[in-house]
């Protein structure tokens, strides 16, 4: 059997690290809207090849995460005037309720961030005494300076010089004028606790993790330093799996953290990616009065799950 992987843009045997069990992660949602078509997408995607290779003899642990503490769920939940925690509990109700309808099967371990944050500490720890973070202020970043083969999964999917990186990584929440930055590429680890906003005790401070390293916290605690399979939208692989390569196999000393990196292509509508933020949405819950569960399946499964493709609602 072989499957694309996005980091080397080749097709490849795949030989898990465990011939008992392959460990695969993919990456969740992050509870403040409704679960649309490309979140569906994704998960049909990755619970048919789960279900391949069952079929195939293979044993799969799967483990998937929900981003339950984040900048647009605080802000959301703000907007609605409802506790950022509650809010999140709500929507991934709703989402599970929406991939238990397209018979899409819950994987082996549904990960939480806020349940995981000392094994993010842990993490965020090492990696500044191997001098790959610095910290300022109670927040900590990762010196991508300091990684001298950092973006490599950026330089595969085309971004191949450090503006190139830099743009779009500004576009996908960098924040480059942060004046606690050594340089504007740098990511957060943990940032600081803001007024009002929900934080956890750590050696710098009160605060929260950031995006990246909560990832990384989660697939190792339930699959170990290195995994067979790590998967989600396309739209991830920088800046966000770009970044949790570095801190992963800075942080455990192996590599390759992933064994294969595999990508589902934007869903658009309207000539735009289906996204919360633009609110050109296809809600699932919305196309399950009209259609069957099986017809929404093989409509998804018609498109080959690399390249993106346009909703006509």
């Amino acid at each position: 059997m072989k499957l694309f992987n996005t980091l080397t843009q080749s097709l490849e045997e795949f030989v898990p690290i465990d011939e008992n069990a392959v460990r695969m992660y993919v990456c969740g949602i992050t509870p403040y809207d409704t679960t649309h078509l490309g979140h569906a997408f994704t998960y049909v995607i990755f619970d048919t090849l789960i279900r391949y290779l069952e079929f195939r003899g293979r044993k799969v642990k799967y483990v998937q995460n929900v981003t339950d503490v984040d900048d647009d769920v605080l802000r959301k939940a703000k907007e609605l005037g409802m506790a950022w925690d509650e809010l999140g509990r709500r929507e991934t109700e709703r989402f599970l309720s929406d991939m238990d309808a397209l018979n899409v099967r819950r994987p082996n371990v549904y990960a939480r961030a806020t349940q995981e944050i000392p094994v993010m500490i842990e993490i965020i720890q090492t990696l500044l005494a191997e001098g790959y973070a610095y910290e300022s202020a109670g927040y900590v970043y990762f010196s991508v300076k300091r990684d001298p083969e950092f973006g490599r999964m950026a330089r595969a999917i085309g971004l191949n010089d450090y503006h190139a990186m830099l743009t779009i990584a500004n576009e996908r929440g960098n924040f480059p004028d942060d004046p606690r930055k050594q340089d504007p590429l740098d990511f957060v680890l943990w940032q600081a606790q803001a007024p009002g906003e929900p934080a956890w005790p750590s050696p710098w401070g009160p605060g929260r993790p950031g995006w990246h390293i909560e990832c990384s916290a989660m697939s190792m605690h339930y699959l170990g330093p290195q995994i067979d399979i790590h998967g989600g939208g396309a739209d991830l692989a920088f800046p966000h799996h770009t970044s949790e390569i570095a801190q992963s196999e800075h942080f455990t000393g192996k590599r390759p953290f992933s064994r294969i990196w595999m990508h589902t292509g934007m869903v658009h509508q309207d000539g735009e990616k289906m996204s919360k933020s633009l609110g050109n949405l296809t809600l699932v819950s919305d196309l399950l009065k009209e259609h069957s569960a099986d017809a929404i399946r093989i409509t998804l499964l018609n498109h080959h799950y690399r390249y993106p493709w346009e909703c006509f609602p």
